[in-house]
């Protein structure tokens, strides 16, 4: 079954043409035969498109709003230059959506249908800066392929429906939950669900003999608990303000800040709100950058103290979490690094795995240095009883074989 695979921002869009059957083609090998991403929708859109053979080509094409762009996709993914050997839009058999908030009413993914529709967008409160754009992603699809082809729906927040009540629920007057919902969603959920599945197949372990403690480092971040394959638990919370450090994102900070920020700079707490989303974080601490590469150059060749700060800061945050997740978990056999961070910065392992022995975590230096570009495998010494592995994710991928479970009516995974 042919998928396409959609991850639509505000003024992008970012795709995957995947065949699958659901689970494996080759062994384990599903095929995947375009992916790129569409950038300023709204304008001279930016479209870069990365071949199956490797190769990448960059254009421009003047895309006035999404419908547009899906259009002008759906086109090239057709075309022969595209390469994907479809070559009419009944080519697509369906369409496999990230939607990042389903509330408590989606704990899996699903059909799209009208009653779908209204459930996203009735979370669009819990997430008026994402979900209103993946409502626009399934009606321009609608229109482009028309309602014959099957969309799915797949939440970020459905796999951290497993967190145990204690893990969810924040120590604020209860009638607050149960009047407006408010609790800990965790996000990344995609992500985590992908790198432990991953690591279930490359270690031959079946669900049931796993813990391990999960970081997604990107330019979001989050780590997350997981024990017999389901979530325990997960750093981001209502939002995916909460937790780790970020890019741009404080993480975990008192809450009376809020209004004291406000008294004192003169803003108000939406503004408050605004800033610890995307003026903190790496860029906050730093004043220079939330890319981790530009932080790590500056403080090795220009002993920047600010870009050190802020790196030692986002280590010492991850490292604290997982020993949080160890005891929630009663242990763990593995520690697993994923996102643009995890999977291509062998020093920021290094240093949050630092002074980790006494759990048993010896890392293995010429190991951690290999693993980069894609690269998956384990960095911890043999002797270690607490290992450290790197797991590539792939959202785009699981996104695809859950859209073929629910059209095909395969069972999902539990």
């Amino acid at each position: 079954m042919n998928i396409l695979v959609l991850n639509v921002g505000s003024a992008t869009l970012k795709f995957q043409v995947v065949a699958t059957d659901g689970e494996r083609i080759a062994g384990d090998q599903d095929a995947k035969l375009l992916r790129g991403q569409i950038e300023r929708i709204g304008g001279e859109s930016v479209i870069t498109i990365r071949h199956a053979d490797g190769s990448t080509r960059t254009r421009t094409a003047s895309l006035r709003d999404m419908r547009a762009a899906v259009d002008w996709l759906v086109d090239h993914i057709t075309s022969p230059e595209s390469g994907t050997g479809l070559t009419a839009r009944a080519d697509i058999h369906a369409v496999g959506h990230r939607v990042v908030h389903g509330g408590e009413q989606f704990r899996s993914s699903v059909l799209v249908d009208d009653t779908v529709l209204q459930g996203i967008e009735d979370n669009v409160e819990l997430a008026p800066l994402h979900n209103p754009h993946n409502l626009r992603g399934i009606e321009a699809t609608r229109k482009a392929l028309g309602t014959g082809v099957p969309q799915v729906a797949v939440f970020d927040t459905a796999f951290h429906h497993t967190l145990p009540e204690h893990a969810y629920i924040y120590a604020i007057p209860y009638p607050l939950y149960r009047r407006h919902r408010i609790r800990r969603y965790g996000f990344h959920g995609t992500s985590h669900r992908s790198i432990a599945y991953r690591f279930r197949k490359i270690t031959g372990r079946e669900r049931g003999e796993v813990r391990i403690v999960t970081l997604h480092l990107g330019n979001g971040c989050s780590a997350c608990g997981i024990r017999d394959g389901v979530s325990i638990d997960t750093s981001m919370g209502f939002t995916p303000l909460e937790g780790l450090v970020m890019g741009t994102r404080s993480g975990d900070i008192d809450a009376a800040l809020l209004d004291y920020i406000a008294a004192k700079e003169g803003l108000s707490l939406s503004q408050v709100e605004a800033m610890l989303n995307s003026q903190s974080g790496l860029l906050g601490i730093s004043g220079l950058t939330n890319d981790m590469r530009d932080l790590l150059a500056e403080a090795n060749e220009l002993n920047d103290r600010r870009a050190r700060l802020a790196i030692d800061i986002f280590c010492y945050r991850a490292r604290k979490y997982i020993g949080a997740y160890l005891a929630a978990l009663g242990g763990a056999e593995a520690i697993v690094f994923a996102g643009g961070v995890g999977e291509n910065s062998p020093q920021i392992r290094a240093r949050i795995c630092e002074g980790m022995e006494w759990a048993g975590l010896h890392v293995d230096g010429t190991a951690n240095a290999a693993l980069v570009d894609g690269r998956e495998g384990r960095f911890s010494t043999d002797g270690s009883s607490l290992h450290a592995w790197v797991v590539p994710t792939d959202e785009e991928l699981l996104i695809a074989r859950d859209t073929y479970r629910v059209v095909s009516g395969v069972p999902l995974p539990g």
